[in-house]
């Protein structure tokens, strides 16, 4: 499975941006889908993920209520909504894809859970 991220870019803060992330490749399973971002210097967090059948969502407490995660699985493609976004928010965001489709939510919050990655987008909110 190929993931390519994309509609990263500079945004003011308290501004939106989506970003998405399209898979290609042997996509004829489903698999459950998450975002996660690493700041210059720092490690690599978990920001949102969806279950397979895209019934079940997870947040990181930092972007609750602001973040959306979504996905199409007609299109192969999954989403994060970025509404009111802040300069913290600034980092490379990732997609990843795990093979274990519909497990409880915090097992989606490691990294090593995901089978693919993607090559990240960059989104930078300015102050």
């Amino acid at each position: 499975v190929q993931l390519q991220a994309s509609g990263g870019g500079l945004v003011q803060s308290g501004g939106s941006l989506r970003i998405s992330c399209a898979a290609s490749g042997r996509t004829s399973r489903t698999y459950a889908m998450g975002w996660f971002r690493q700041a210059p210097g720092k490690e690599r967090e978990f920001v949102a993920a969806i279950s397979g059948s895209g019934g079940s969502t997870y947040y990181a407490d930092s972007v609750k209520g602001r973040f959306t995660i979504s996905r199409d699985n007609a299109k192969n493609t999954v989403y994060l909504q970025m509404n009111n976004l802040k300069p913290e928010d600034t980092a490379v965001y990732y997609c990843a894809a795990a093979s274990k489709a519909d497990y409880s939510g915090r097992y989606y919050y490691t990294p090593e859970r995901y089978d693919y990655w993607g090559q990240g987008t960059l989104v930078t909110v300015s102050s």
